[in-house]
């Protein structure tokens, strides 16, 4: 698939990630020749929320978010004859932290170009669980919420949540990864429910969304599929919904990645 446009790329501000710089993410991207990368790095968690990962590594620092604007709009003015960039973030969807995150968007969504509305954690309860962190993170939803079954349906559940929720004028119109309960399918055989997936598409439409299309899980090992699989990007299409290219790299070389075994899209992608 040719693309013109990376809609999902992480930065040296990814606690998570590694420290390539930019200028190389940046370079890559010309080297590629894309028109257009949107930087998208995991936006400060909502006040009162304690990451529940063991590292405490799943975003960024608030402290950190004005220096990370600032950045970008250094390299807008350097690559500006070469390359559009555009500021972004990748912003949890988090049950129950719906009005912290929509303050959050009030006070910062001014200064972002694009922007992506992901799910990573899941509530059980009074406590949040990341899905993706790894097999045994999963392992442990699966007890908590009872099943392999109920597990994926209390995903898909707060994915609708994250597409009808009220975030405020701000709110990313693009969701990401939204079949991200997949990423260990190969150790915990997650079957899709079609119905569901199609009311969320539906959901996705009517409102005027996009679906950000995601090469990542193409180079997991459990997954080796990207987000959606081909036959939801195909519905996707047919009921007109954008679906944005993102590599969802966490460093350089990861960019472009998943093109190969992915579907083309549209000519502007």
């Amino acid at each position: 698939m040719k693309i013109h446009r990376d809609g999902h790329v992480h930065t040296p501000f990814c606690p998570h990630g590694s420290l390539d710089s930019f200028k190389k993410y940046i370079e890559r991207a010309i080297k590629e020749n894309l028109s257009t990368i949107t930087f998208t790095e995991h936006a400060p968690l909502p006040a009162g929320f304690e990451d529940p990962v063991p590292t405490k590594d799943s975003a960024m620092s608030l402290a950190d978010l004005s220096a990370y604007v600032e950045e970008i709009e250094t390299y807008k003015k350097e690559y500006r004859n070469d390359i559009t960039i555009l500021t972004g973030l990748e912003i949890d969807y988090i049950e129950g932290f719906e009005e912290e995150t929509r303050a959050f968007l009030d006070q910062v969504g001014h200064l972002l170009d694009d922007s992506i509305l992901s799910v990573h954690f899941l509530k059980t309860g009074n406590e949040y669980t990341c899905l993706d962190y790894s097999p045994e993170s999963f392992q442990t939803l699966i007890k908590k919420t009872g099943s392999l079954e109920d597990t994926v349906n209390l995903y898909f559940k707060t994915v609708l949540l994250s597409i009808e929720s009220n975030l405020g004028t701000h709110k990313p119109k693009r969701i990401g990864h939204i079949t991200l309960v997949r990423k260990f399918h190969h150790e915990f055989p997650v079957v899709l429910d079609e119905n569901k997936i199609m009311d969320l598409l539906d959901s996705l439409h009517e409102r005027g969304m996009e679906l950000d299309y995601n090469g990542a899980g193409t180079a997991k090992p459990l997954c080796r599929e990207p987000y959606p699989p081909d036959h939801i990007v195909k519905e996707a299409k047919k009921r007109g919904i954008p679906l944005i290219y993102g590599s969802d790299a966490h460093q350089a070389k990861d960019m472009m990645q998943g093109l190969e075994t992915m579907i083309p899209i549209s000519r502007e992608s």
